[in-house]
């Protein structure tokens, strides 16, 4: 079971990876001014952060749970 949640963080590691780097991109390539576009990406940024703090928490949650029905 343990490397299946082992397997599991690693997916949604590489997903929320994969996401702010898609973001990036997209920002990048998007027509706008440079100042605007920073204030964009660092805006997904911190909001990125935010969500993949709100994921590993859940998961850190899951996981307890699991092991304690598990004992």
């Amino acid at each position: 079971m343990s490397n299946n949640g082992s397997q599991t963080g690693s997916v949604l590691l590489a997903f929320a990876v994969g996401a702010l780097a898609g973001a990036a991109v997209a920002l990048l390539y998007a027509p706008a001014a440079g100042e605007e576009t920073r204030r964009k990406l660092a805006q997904r940024t911190r909001e990125g952060r935010e969500n993949l703090a709100t994921a590993v928490e859940r998961g850190r949650e899951v996981y307890e749970q699991v092991r304690k029905e598990m004992a």
